[in-house]
């Protein structure tokens, strides 16, 4: 039994909130796992609205939403957050903005998957995202950074793999055809020797499971969360 207080974590979510619901179930999930009984996750969420977030992020406005992130952030903070974890791989390019608008601890969603990744001492790996996540240096040049070597898939299979998460997954719809979309995508990759591949949008775990995949998986929303029980647990005497 914990005889100290969990930390309380703020959660800039609703990108979309198909996968912030799972980051709920899996954080209170974990905490529960690691004390028991009654025990649920000291959470703050500010659950934002997707759909102008998701017009600015397809017309570049990036400045406009790193505004948006940051003020997310300050709200989390006043509310009493001790430490802030955004739930979107793409919305990580406007990291900094928060960062610099708070002065609390945030959790990294490319970092916690790099330590998982190492775990398994893999060096090649896929990543499958939106087309900023897959293109742009903010998620990608962090991988690389910490040494591994990245693939990507082609340009016309980036565009259908962006378009399935914006159209379908994030509107919660999972599709048997879209399925197979991905698995043939991550089999192409493997073939190019990838040694695992990174669902680098918080939506693609919906969808893909390590059965769907001839390498292993790396779920970042179940990989983030996880990091997020660590941060939650980290003053508690288990």
């Amino acid at each position: 039994m914990a005889d100290q207080a969990q930390r309380t974590l703020g959660i800039i979510g609703g990108m979309s909130w198909e996968s912030t619901e799972s980051y709920y179930r899996i954080i209170n999930e974990g905490i529960k796992a690691k004390l028991g009984g009654l025990h649920s996750a000291a959470l703050l969420i500010h659950s934002v609205d997707f759909g102008p977030i998701n017009t600015l992020q397809e017309t570049g406005e990036w400045n406009e939403l790193g505004a948006m992130m940051a003020s997310s952030g300050k709200r989390l903070q006043a509310a009493g957050a001790q430490g802030i974890m955004i739930a979107s791989n793409t919305m990580h390019k406007l990291f900094g903005d928060v960062e610099a608008a708070t002065d609390l601890p945030l959790i990294h969603i490319a970092d916690a998957t790099i330590d998982a990744i190492k775990v398994q001492n893999l060096s090649k790996i896929a990543l499958l995202g939106t087309q900023f996540t897959m293109t742009q240096d903010f998620y990608k040049q962090r991988l690389i950074d910490a040494g591994l070597e990245v693939l990507i898939p082609a340009e016309d299979e980036r565009a259908e793999v962006h378009r399935i998460i914006k159209k379908e997954l994030c509107v919660g719809e999972f599709k048997d055809s879209s399925r197979q979309y991905y698995i043939d995508v991550i089999s192409g990759l493997a073939e190019q020797g990838a040694e695992g591949v990174i669902l680098g949008c918080t939506e693609i775990g919906l969808l893909i499971t390590q059965d769907d995949s001839p390498i292993p998986v790396f779920d970042t929303t179940a990989i983030h969360a996880a990091a997020a029980v660590d941060f939650l647990l980290a003053d508690v005497a288990l």
